[in-house]
């Protein structure tokens, strides 16, 4: 009996001493939702402590993490050695408005100095702070920092024919859950094959709080040589140091086999003999086609088209027969092909100026006619070049 009466007097007096427990928050800081915010359980006791159980209480209203390994210590406070209990959290609020933790029950069992042993319950009261709204649009996104990393197994503009190209992003956002980060962005173009490998989400847990690390990876080949660009990701997500929203980009990404580049970036020019042959295969199509248009047409019209082919058509057979006079020495030889070169032009209606044949004229019949100085190359240049360069047709009459 009389030990039953000493273990009670040992739990009030106990108590008297301080045995007690509380829930520690930041101060001055209004957490937006999904933000972690430290919690700290912190127990003083001075009873002897034999046995020891907590269960932090789960909630509806928030998320929560266990950061470290719980640690006990002796103290010394006003005087008297007092054993500190201390149990790091995180919690992340789930919705706005104000969020309450706890209470909190510390169940101990306590020995007195006869080692009798009691249970002996120590409560947190409950604490309760004011949660405001995220900033952004979609699935809250908080952290301390979130880098991102973008790594590629070949150059994504050059790749080699039938090539495959491996792109592998990493996010890592320190104090963020692994479920509040965004899920894989859909990498689909027309022009391209992809597929995704499983993510990979991994959490550790720090005393400053969790570090989570989200791997995506993808598979891509174009389904043609014909480059593209895949477009950029944009991930918004609140600095909880700066207080304010910013962007991660995963960059754009110009795609494509590097002999499409190699076929573009040539002379652009074909060989002069494959040139020639599509030359000839355009006028022959030309003049096939002609050919079945022209008998068709009426009277006026296939003179008319007859007369405009023959004005455009490099061939002219009384300019070969003027250099054939030319070289053959004969002047008089040499008038009549002018002539006929000349006649062809009028009945073409192309430009003749008249003063064509003058100087071969003079050396023919003016006062010194029959001198050899007349120099015949000089002459039908004088004869071609005045008809082309003419801008007023001839007449008979100035002839």
């Amino acid at each position: 009996m009389v030990r039953w009466a000493s273990l009670f007097l040992l739990l009030i007096a106990g108590d008297a001493y301080g045995d007690g427990l509380r829930l520690l928050l930041p101060a001055g800081v209004r957490p937006v939702v999904g933000e972690m915010i430290p919690v700290t359980l912190r127990g003083e006791y001075t009873s002897r402590i034999a046995l020891e159980t907590l269960t932090f209480p789960g909630s509806e209203d928030y998320d929560w993490l266990q950061l470290a390994r719980d640690q006990w210590r002796d103290e010394e406070i006003e005087g008297r050695t007092v054993r500190v209990f201390e149990r790091h959290l995180a919690v992340f609020p789930r919705h706005a408005g104000t969020l309450a933790i706890g209470p909190v029950t510390h169940r101990l069992t306590v020995v007195d100095e006869n080692n009798l042993r009691a249970p002996l319950d120590v409560t947190a009261p409950q604490v309760s702070l004011a949660v405001a709204p995220y900033p952004g649009a979609g699935t809250p996104l908080s952290a301390r920092t979130l880098t991102m990393e973008d790594t590629l197994s070949a150059a994504p503009g050059a790749l080699r024919d039938g090539e495959t190209l491996v792109r592998r992003v990493t996010l890592k956002a320190d104090g963020a859950l692994p479920h509040r980060l965004p899920p894989r962005p859909v990498l689909r173009e027309p022009w391209l094959i992809s597929f995704a490998a499983p993510e990979q989400r991994e959490m550790l847990p720090t005393p400053t709080g969790p570090v989570t690390t989200l791997v995506w990876e993808w598979h891509l080949r174009p389904k043609t040589g014909e480059p593209g660009v895949l477009p950029p990701v944009s991930i918004a997500w609140f600095d909880t140091v700066t207080r304010e929203m910013r962007n991660a980009e995963i960059p754009a990404l110009p795609f494509g086999y590097a002999s499409f580049h190699d076929n573009r970036s040539g002379t652009g020019r074909l060989p002069s003999s494959e040139a020639g042959l599509g030359v000839i295969a355009a006028v022959l199509g030309i003049l096939t086609g002609l050919a079945l248009c022209i008998p068709g047409l009426a009277p006026r019209r296939r003179a008319h088209l007859l007369l405009t082919l023959r004005r455009l058509s490099p061939v002219d057979p009384t300019r070969r027969r003027l250099k054939r006079a030319a070289r053959s020495g004969d002047l008089f030889a040499l008038r009549r092909a002018a002539e006929a070169y000349l006649r062809r032009r009028r009945d073409l209606g192309l430009p003749v100026s008249g003063c064509e044949t003058a100087a071969l004229d003079a050396a023919l019949y003016g006062r010194k006619a029959g001198d050899d100085a007349f120099d015949r190359k000089a002459g039908v240049r004088a004869i071609i070049g005045q008809s082309l360069l003419c801008l007023h047709p001839a007449t008979d009459a100035k002839r």
